[in-house]
């Protein structure tokens, strides 16, 4: 009888269900809470969940944290609440090193990214809400000509930007382009998944770290064997990881990467300063010979109140490549202006034609400009 089971005979038949996908968060035992507290953040049409110790459950909505009500939490809650919606391979993860990055899918109401830590001793949790359908690359209102990165044919393509910019989303977008205009196997390795993908011309296998493979440098060799056109590495966090994508970027693969990086130069050395320094000079060699484009981007707020991206491009071309192997990375700011007619702009020309547009102040965009004379004089010739 159910009745006569032990809390332990529950638990452990609901990690045997759970790892065949068929128990939701919603029927795990004290997951309700944060089952309630995420109906309020989509209610509300908010991006982000925090839990903190000592303050009410918060929602980020519009870029600003709102208390949902004067209620404080204490960390035994916060993770006692989260740890019950969460994966029974995320529990584990977060109880050997008291870090868990996890999805969450609640029927009805939405998919989510959650990150379970530690903070002054307790716990604290960060739960970002997730599109439902994947951008396109004009919804994004990103610059124009960032499409062509979708019509390479090999080498490596790194996105930066800081937490919270948007790269996963902008790399989701240029993905769904790619599915949606060419017949290409496309294999994606992330942690966790944040955008589901259909397939439509593509075939378009989704590896999650954690569920269907150990970690990045395991699932991307696994993928290598596969025979794909194109691979997405969610984000570059090792040295290992980093060297295979380098390998497949040189071996006529098209990779898609990101890091949490804030501009060209950072993007490049980021990949180089992760190895050893007697190593770094060949891996600059192997970087300059797979690299094929950087991007970064920024949000920033606009007059009206929103969010939007400004960016910069570097089609690498052979100028590119002897700075990084030199690394002479001061001067690829420069290559920027050089191959403009490849497809190249810099940030102050993005943030220029903001301006310009009437969507952003001209205050705030010299705030983010890297070289304010470049943004100034863009601005005074910007047609």
């Amino acid at each position: 009888m159910h009745g006569d089971r032990s809390k332990n005979d529950l638990d452990d038949l609901v990690d045997e269900l759970d790892a065949f996908g068929a128990v939701t968060p919603a029927a795990r035992p004290g997951s309700g809470k944060v089952e309630q507290w995420l109906r309020a953040l989509t209610a509300r049409r908010g991006s982000d969940l925090l839990l903190v110790a000592g303050e009410p459950p918060s929602v980020r909505v519009c870029g600003k944290v709102v208390r949902l009500d004067d209620s404080t939490l204490d960390g035994q809650d916060i993770e006692d609440a989260v740890l019950a919606a969460i994966s029974p391979h995320a529990q584990r993860q977060f109880r050997a090193t008291q870090i868990a990055d996890a999805s969450l899918g609640i029927p009805h109401v939405g998919r989510f990214r959650v990150n379970l830590h530690r903070e002054r001793g307790r716990s604290a949790a960060a739960i970002r809400a997730l599109p439902t359908h994947v951008p396109s690359i004009a919804s994004l209102n990103l610059p124009k000509g960032i499409d062509r990165l979708t019509r390479l044919s090999h080498g490596l393509v790194l996105i930066g930007g800081a937490t919270g910019s948007g790269k996963t989303t902008t790399l989701a977008a240029l993905i769904d382009d790619i599915n949606r205009r060419e017949a290409r196997h496309i294999i994606t390795i992330e942690d966790p998944i944040e955008y589901e993908h259909t397939n439509v011309l593509s075939i378009i296998e989704q590896v999650e770290v954690g569920l269907d493979a150990p970690d990045f440098p395991t699932a991307l060799r696994a993928a290598l064997r596969q025979a794909p056109d194109i691979i997405v590495v969610g984000e570059m966090r090792d040295a290992e990881t980093m060297r295979i994508a380098l390998a497949a970027g040189e071996t006529g693969h098209l990779v898609f990467s990101t890091l949490h990086t804030t501009d060209i130069a950072t993007t490049i050395s980021r990949i180089a300063d992760s190895f050893p320094s007697e190593r770094q000079p060949t891996i600059r060699q192997e970087l300059a010979m797979a690299v094929t484009a950087v991007f970064t981007q920024t949000l920033l707020p606009t007059i009206n109140g929103e969010r939007v991206p400004a960016a910069e491009l570097l089609m690498v071309s052979y100028g590119a490549r002897q700075h990084i192997r030199k690394n002479g990375l001061q001067h690829l700011h420069q290559e920027i202006t050089i191959t403009r007619k490849n497809g190249s702009f810099s940030l102050e020309d993005s943030l220029a034609r903001l301006v310009k547009e009437g969507v952003v102040h001209k205050d705030e965009a010299l705030l983010r400009a890297n070289h304010p004379e470049d943004f100034q004089q863009a601005l005074a010739t910007m047609p």
